[in-house]
């Protein structure tokens, strides 16, 4: 088996064991395992959640569709120098939060952190420079980070992403942050989005040395970790989740005053872009996302009344126009966004605006004694190659029973078969509103139940 691992640094995982108490046993009887439990920071998603999920990835698929975005999925496990080269070395992914792999032959491998690095790879392995430019992928998959459990976030959870690869016009970054606000706007949720513009490599060093002359003077009030990175990735300050380092942001330059002439270019163009759809905006100068391969455009979306912080963003994203040259690709100017499944769904239970469509069952199959099972389950299948939403459950022995479960499903109608109807090749057919009832050829029950229906 391949050994897992947290990155070198990362702290250990605490499992608490639930341990029975000790009970007085005799000495013949027989001892049952421990029950494993669900690891630290995972989550089962149950079948009463899933309609909640399903309604989620209908919703972002008819976006792709109608924005003329194409499906991509790629490997959960990478190498992890795609991660190192990408992200960067001095984040809290990289240095504390990836799950590391060493496989039997030795290989560094990773359980991916993100998937925009993943895509980036695909689009040089798989030669979409020399598709029609741009190409639009969105995606839909689960992501690992050993980081602090907390409502809304696992140390497994799920993204959905949009990317556009190959188009450096500032349109491009505009529509992405107009998808994005569309995904939970269909979903009733309104949000506000906050942005930023954080410069190219021309502008960047003039901006870093303002930075960290600023964060000089407040040195004592800061992290330990900020202060360690302030001379090798400044940008990082302005990202830190600490308590005592939030205040300290509001004081700090802003990258706007520090842009290049194409930079500020295009950053005036996105928001000229966004005033023209009416979108909610808010500029946000000390927002710089936590991943390396960022430059010019940044944004991050919020539900409305929520206040600014990386810990309850939906998600957020994007240009990343120097990631497809880290990774050994020709220079590819891109943009995207990835958002949170989990913050989604808690945010759509919480509202209410949104709920998934209950399951309508149109036929129950009931049966009585051991030949009808037989013809239950034929009739099943007759009814369900017929478009017919029908149940069963033919574990069930009583009439009783099997009605009540009926009931509690709210069919229109049940079907019944016992020892008569099997001999006379017949069906009871009983109307559950009314009560009424009446037999029916078995051949022919389909057919009637879809005029009955108005399904013909």
């Amino acid at each position: 088996m391949p050994k897992i691992s947290k990155t070198k640094s990362a702290p250990k995982l605490a499992h608490k064991t639930h341990e029975a108490p000790h009970v007085q046993e005799d000495a013949g009887a027989k001892k049952h395992p421990r029950t494993p439990q669900l690891v630290r920071g995972m989550k089962d998603i149950l079948p009463y959640e899933t309609p909640w999920w399903d309604l989620l990835y209908a919703r972002v698929a008819d976006i792709g569709v109608s924005y003329g975005f194409e499906r991509i999925e790629t490997p959960v496990v990478e190498e992890t120098a795609l991660f190192a080269r990408s992200i960067g070395k001095d984040t809290d992914i990289v240095e504390k939060e990836m799950y590391a792999i060493t496989d039997t032959e030795g290989e560094k491998l990773v359980l991916r952190p993100e998937n925009t690095a993943s895509i980036v790879r695909a689009y040089i392995n798989h030669g979409m420079l020399n598709l029609t430019q741009p190409v639009k992928l969105w995606y839909w998959g689960p992501m690992f980070r050993h980081e602090r459990p907390q409502s809304g976030r696992y140390r497994q959870f799920h993204q959905f992403g949009f990317e556009v690869l190959g188009d450096e016009s500032p349109i491009v970054d505009a529509e992405l942050i107009l998808i994005a606000y569309n995904v939970y706007k269909n979903l009733g949720i309104n949000t506000s989005i906050q942005i930023n513009s954080i410069g190219c490599g021309k502008c960047r060093g003039a901006y870093h040395q303002s930075l960290i002359a600023y964060y000089r003077t407040v040195r004592h009030e800061m992290c330990e970790n900020c202060r360690r990175r302030l001379q090798k990735n400044p940008l990082r300050a302005l990202d830190c989740k600490e308590p005592q380092c939030q205040p300290l942001k509001k004081d700090a330059p802003h990258f706007v005053d520090y842009l290049c002439e194409p930079c500020k270019e295009h950053f005036l163009s996105v928001l000229e872009y966004l005033d023209e759809l009416e979108l909610p905006y808010f500029l946000n100068h000390s927002l710089v996302r936590g991943l390396d391969y960022y430059n010019r455009t940044v944004f991050e979306l919020y539900a409305a009344g929520e206040e600014e912080g990386s810990q309850s963003a939906l998600g957020g994203g994007g240009r990343y126009d120097g990631l497809a040259e880290i990774l050994g690709g020709r220079p590819t100017p891109a943009c995207g966004f990835a958002q949170g499944c989990e913050r989604a769904i808690l945010k759509m239970k919480e509202i209410e605006a949104l709920k998934p469509p209950a399951d309508i069952v149109h036929i129950f199959v009931a049966q009585i004694g051991n030949q009808a099972k037989s013809k239950a389950l034929k009739l099943f299948e007759n009814l369900r190659a017929a478009g017919i939403t029908v149940a069963h459950n033919l574990s069930k022995n009583g009439l009783r029973p099997q009605l009540e479960i009926a009931n509690k499903l709210g069919v229109r109608y049940s079907l019944v078969i016992g020892q008569k109807e099997v001999q006379d090749e017949t069906v009871i057919i009983r109307d559950m509103e009314s009560g009424g009832q009446e037999s029916i050829g078995f051949n022919k029950a389909a057919n009637d139940l879809k005029k009955k229906l108005g399904l013909s």
